[in-house]
Parts: structure tokens; C-alpha cells; sequence
């Protein structure tokens, strides 16, 4: 990516934050060492479906394209319609879907039956209660039984609230981010 790819790709993740604080989360897209944070604690030799929530401009994505096995299906989740367009066009063998709170639907569609792991960039503490509790049996729900989830917050607010339906295995503190971010890795519990 050149580097008026860069700013733009910033210039309209700052767009879409001002447009929609509470659903975009950060005046910046994931830096590198946050990327590199979230998929490397992944065993990417086991890791055959995955789901990346709030994709966003792709700056996680492109760290998961890095990863993945050749044969690894990633699907993409992105609410808004724009960086969804964008999305497709960088990773066209990905899937991109509009609606995270949907994850089983668009499996069922694409005949997967279980994720290995769910990555994901969404803000959970900035959403209503209802919608944060739907997103995350959604989650619990599209997982294999001792599936992956990693997810970052800039708070630890979450901490509570993910233990109830995951193993909390570490939460690495990534400092070079803006802001500074946590990364939750997570395991289904296994009941």
C-alpha cells in the first residue's frame, strides 16, 4: 500500500468515526503491533474458519490474509456499505458480510458449520447492553466447542462480561495503538 493509500485509508476511518462515534470506536484504524497482536496467538495451522467482526478499512485483515493457510475460509463482517466495497476489492477471496449479529446465517449460507476463530475490532462497550449481549451469543453460538475468540477494547471494562461465556486465556496491553488497546484471547468454554 503506498502511502496515499494510507492517508486516505485514515482520512476515512477519521470520516467514519465522526460520523458514528459509537459504532466506529477510534479515530484510527488497528496499528500494526495491535494486528500482529490479535493473530499471532491464533494456531493458524488449525485454523480452517474465521470470522473477522468489524473489518473495517482492512488493517487487521491484511495481518489475517498474512496468516491464514491456503485453504483457511475467512468470512468478513463490516456494517458499512463503503468499507465493505473496499473490503471485497482488496480480499476478493474472503466473504463479506453486513451484519455480525448474522454469523450463523451467512455459515449457513456458505456451509460451514463451526468457526475455529472469531477476531474482532468491534467496540462492545459502546454498545447498548441488548445489542452487546446478541452480539456475543452470536459468537459463543458460531464457535466449534473450544474455539478461539480474540477481541480488543481500550478498557478492560469487557472483562467481566466475557468470563461469563469464555476462558479469558491472557489480555495482552498493546501500547503502540491509538489509543492504547487490549487484547482479550479468549476459548469457548467447553460445557
Amino acid at each position: 500500500m503506498n502511502l496515499s493509500a494510507i492517508v486516505q485509508e485514515k482520512l476515512v476511518f477519521l470520516h467514519k468515526f465522526i460520523q458514528s462515534p459509537k459504532e466506529v470506536g477510534s479515530v484510527m484504524p488497528s496499528s500494526k503491533y495491535l494486528a500482529q497482536a490479535m493473530t499471532r496467538c491464533l494456531d493458524w495451522d488449525r485454523t480452517r474458519h474465521v470470522a473477522e467482526l468489524g473489518a473495517g478499512t482492512g488493517a487487521l485483515t491484511k495481518y489475517i490474509a498474512q496468516e491464514a493457510g491456503k485453504d483457511a475460509r475467512v468470512m468478513l463482517f463490516e456494517r458499512e456499505p463503503a468499507l465493505r466495497s473496499q473490503l471485497k476489492e482488496r480480499f476478493p477471496s474472503f466473504s463479506c458480510h453486513p451484519d455480525a449479529c448474522l454469523i450463523r446465517d451467512a455459515m449457513f449460507r456458505e456451509g460451514v458449520e463451526g468457526l475455529d476463530a472469531v477476531i474482532s475490532g468491534l467496540p462492545f462497550f459502546n454498545f447498548p447492553p441488548p445489542l452487546r449481549a446478541r452480539l456475543l451469543r452470536e459468537i459463543v453460538d458460531s464457535l466449534k466447542p473450544g474455539g478461539s475468540f480474540v477481541a480488543f477494547q481500550y478498557s478492560l471494562q469487557m472483562r467481566s462480561l466475557l468470563s461469563r461465556s469464555f476462558d479469558i486465556e491472557a489480555i495482552r496491553f498493546v501500547p503502540l495503538n491509538v489509543p492504547p488497546a487490549f487484547v482479550y484471547v479468549c476459548r469457548k468454554k467447553i460445557k
